[in-house]
């Protein structure tokens, strides 16, 4: 390993010269030295938003500020029964902020378990330390998959190569030596080494990408985005109405001012969806929490969602498949070479190289280290080369060099043993070729002209539950897809073991060219020998042919793919670079738990479709009401503690136990487009048959309390058809959803027949005719719902 001279005072970036610090890194008191100035890396790495951010994300929105206003109005000018939706408002957003905040325990708790513990060099010894208890100069140890958490300067290297993708877009690893710059959010690939940290906390390049990476978001989403859309078009419709309602209550009709405004307020209040943004953030918090159960981090909200949309799957085969160990089941030497020299130089070889993938520690188990035998060079494994080597010298005194790694990389394509690999590979065995390099180790072509000596043969484990896995998603219409840089046979027959049907491609005769690419993809279903920047271009070449990609994976090599997959799905024993770009981070390393991610995605999306046409409905019911009355000239049919009464009943309570029930209806795009295509014809039945009764009850009703008894057969039909507009949304029945509809229309029966609720709602039904006519209309009205939302589902499924 070579390493940067103690005295040296290297940074190739800063002008000012770096502390550089002995190879035994600092003392005791040099860290406590500098804890006390405060250099450490004291960067807040927060899994979620702050309880302060909670609180003001659910009390300062648009909508609540509308409400707000229009309740103060009320409490002056109106009995508090007419203020009532204001209450409603505290205890929603109460509620929403209770559930964030049991959401953001759950994230923070679980974000301490996934967190990356850096090794560090401190009085001469390694050790692993929390990534805030970095200092200033500290020696910081990496290897394969670790990730630099602080910029730094590179002191020692061993074939160290460097991905710098996530900072500057360029694929290709970057070759580290002593001198050479080390940027936070860079991620080791290959070798290992040591840098000395120089700038930590704020100051570090990645520190701000890092900490918003593994924050709790609320960020783009078709479900969020869509109901933002919505929103808009609410408040369009909303402003000029409310004006015209306003001028319609106040000044043509010239009836008393607090009774105006009341009426007024009354009209523009449940113009206001106020309810469905909470609730759907309700739902993905609640989302959080119940998968949080389950050990799986969901690093980014809207990832719950995106699962549920997937339509293809793709699997890296180790640590996804398969466990991460393996067992060396044979070796058969080649040639003629003498097993016991073979067997020294694997136990060498695994004793040369510091952080042996699971491969090697599998020969290390197997075969233990040569005493005599010193490396003096080493050739790390790489992905892209898809072997390691190392130089030694024996015990004799004699030199030699070895590679090991894939026999079809390593073998010549008429070599017999190639034969020998394949045969293997059909039975799901994974095989490493032992070779004698002819060259030295720092030649490009250091695999050419190099001697076969022995083949050795690898069990790998199959995970008890991947194959239940697998059948859930086939049975879900998921495309699964196993993309490994492994032999294509042996990854094949791996599938085959787990019941996954579908042919198997060598990657390296896939087409470059992407819609080329995307058509073999489509047709095949196990990938092998696949190059990482393969990986990235395979997921690039689905998503082009209009598929939702989620990727999954542990290793360095799976980091590009993950970043590019619509989803990304690392697992919690991964590196931490790949445990950085995912949004999802399965904490117990469970294959099993990625069908409850898609389970709670499809409750969260399939029933916030549900309570989002309950709510517009309302809206549009409300806007149309306002327009009639306006172009009728007449009193605004209802105070405010009518529409509370109704909304509470017919959406608020039925809405919260709906968003939470279980679901497992697949996901649908075109969010906007499916509720409004519900929510407009609804809210116009409603609408309009509202209206005629009312109409036919001006008509009816004369002289003192006319307006009251009006109003009362008024929130009949409406309350009527809006619970028939529950009762079609709550299909299919359950017990549970049964008694549900049945309670809302036993707790508005109990307001018209006991004289307390009666007063106190202004709900009191005069005469028997009137609330007959009411009844039918709302009969008539629920047929035609019924008819035209069949209609709706026809043209939907054509």
């Amino acid at each position: 390993m070579t390493h940067i001279d103690a005295g040296a005072e290297l940074d190739p970036v800063h002008p000012a010269p770096v502390r550089a610090v002995a190879s035994t890194g600092l003392t005791a008191a040099e860290v406590a030295e500098r804890v006390a100035r405060g250099r450490v890396n004291d960067v807040p790495v927060r899994s979620s938003r702050s309880m302060g951010e909670i609180v003001r994300a659910n009390v300062f929105t648009r909508f609540n500020a509308i409400i707000g206003v229009l309740w103060l109005i009320m409490l002056v000018v109106a009995p508090i029964q007419d203020s009532l939706f204001g209450f409603v408002i505290i205890a929603n957003t109460g509620i929403g902020i209770v559930q964030e905040w049991r959401a953001k325990k759950t994230l923070d708790s679980l974000a301490v378990i996934g967190e990356a513990r850096p090794t560090v060099r401190r009085d001469g010894v390694a050790s692993a330390v929390a990534t805030s208890e970095i200092v200033l100069d500290d020696l910081i140890e990496i290897g394969p998959g670790d990730k630099a958490v602080v910029d730094g300067v590179c002191m020692e290297a061993d074939g160290l190569e460097i991905d710098e993708s996530l900072l500057t877009g360029e694929a290709d690893p970057v070759v580290k030596k002593p001198g050479d710059q080390v940027m936070s959010g860079s991620f080791v690939v290959a070798g290992s080494g040591a840098f000395q940290a120089t700038k930590v906390g704020r100051e570090a390049y990645a520190a701000q990408l890092a900490e918003e990476a593994s924050r709790f978001t609320l960020v783009h989403s078709e479900l969020r985005s869509g109901i933002s859309t919505i929103l808009k078009y609410v408040t369009w419709m909303m402003v000029p109405t409310a004006i015209g309602l306003i001028i319609s209550q106040l000044f043509v009709k010239n009836n008393d001012l607090k009774d105006s405004v009341a009426r007024t307020v009354g009209g523009i209040v449940p113009m206001v969806p106020e309810g469905l943004v909470l609730l759907t953030s309700v739902a993905f918090a609640i989302g959080v929490i119940r998968l949080g159960r389950k050990q799986c981090l969901v690093q980014e909200l809207p990832a719950i969602e995106g699962l549920a949309r997937v339509d293809t799957v793709c699997l890296d085969k180790t640590g996804t498949l398969t466990e991460g160990g393996m067992d060396v089941t044979e070796l058969r030497p080649l040639g003629g070479s003498d097993e016991i020299y073979v067997r020294k130089v694997l136990g060498a070889l695994g004793e040369s190289d510091p952080r042996p993938n699971a491969s090697l520690q599998a020969i290390i188990a197997a075969y233990p280290d040569a005493d005599d035998w010193r490396c003096t060079e080493s050739l790390p494994f790489s992905s892209a080369r898809k072997y390691s080597g190392a130089a030694f010298s024996e015990g004799n005194g004699e030199a030699s060099t070895w590679l090991l790694g894939a026999p079809d990389v390593l073998l010549d394509t008429d070599d017999p043993a190639l034969a020998e690999t394949e045969r293997l590979n059909e039975q799901g065995l994974r095989v490493l070729l032992l070779s004698r390099a002819a060259r030295d180790l720092d030649d490009p072509e250091v695999g050419k002209d190099a001697r076969p000596t022995a083949l050795v043969v690898l069990e790998q484990r199959l995970r008890p539950d991947a194959a239940d896995t697998l059948r859930y998603f086939a049975e879900q219409n998921v495309h699964a897809k196993v993309i490994s840089g492994d032999n294509a046979v042996s990854v094949g027959a791996v599938a085959s073991k787990l019941g996954l049907s579908g042919s198997t491609v060598d990657a390296r005769r896939l087409p470059g060219e992407q819609d080329e690419m995307g058509k073999a993809l489509d047709k095949g279903t196990v990938f092998g020998r696949v190059t990482p920047q393969q990986k990235r271009d395979m997921v690039g070449a689905l998503q082009s042919r209009g598929h939702t990609v989620a990727m999954t994976g542990d290793g360095v090599n799976d980091v590009l793919a993950l970043k590019d997959a619509d989803i990304g799905v690392s697992m919690g024993s991964g590196s931490e670079a790949t445990r950085a770009v995912a949004q999802i981070v399965l904490l117990n390393n469970s294959f099993a738990t990625l069908p409850s991610v898609v389970a709670e995605g499809r409750r969260v999306i399939g029933n916030i479709t549900r309570v989002a046409t309950l709510f517009l409905v309302k809206t549009v019911y409300s806007v149309l009401l306002a327009i009639l009355v306006v172009s009728w000239q007449v009193e605004y049919p209802f105070l405010p503690r009518h529409l509370t009464l109704l909304s509470t009943l017919t959406i608020g309570v039925p809405a919260f136990f709906l968003a939470l029930a279980p679901n497992k209806e697949r996901a649908k795009p075109n969010f906007v487009r499916r509720v409004m295509r519900y929510s407009v014809p609804g809210g116009v039945v409603a609408g309009v048959a509202t209206f005629v009764t009312y109409l036919i009850a001006r008509h009816y009703y004369t002289g003192t309390g006319a307006l009251d008894a009006e109003t009362s057969v008024a929130t009949l039909t409406l309350f009527l058809i809006s619970m028939w507009v529950l009762a079609i949304i709550a299909r299919p029945y359950t017990w549970w959803r049964i008694a549900l509809v049945a309670s809302m229309g036993g707790a508005f029966l109990l307001v018209l027949v006991v004289p307390s609720l009666q007063h106190f709602f202004a709900l009191k039904l005069v005469g028997m005719t009137m609330p007959w006519i009411a009844v039918g209309i709302s009969v008539v009205a629920a047929v035609g719902l019924e008819v035209v939302w069949r209609w709706v589902d026809r043209r939907g499924a054509a």
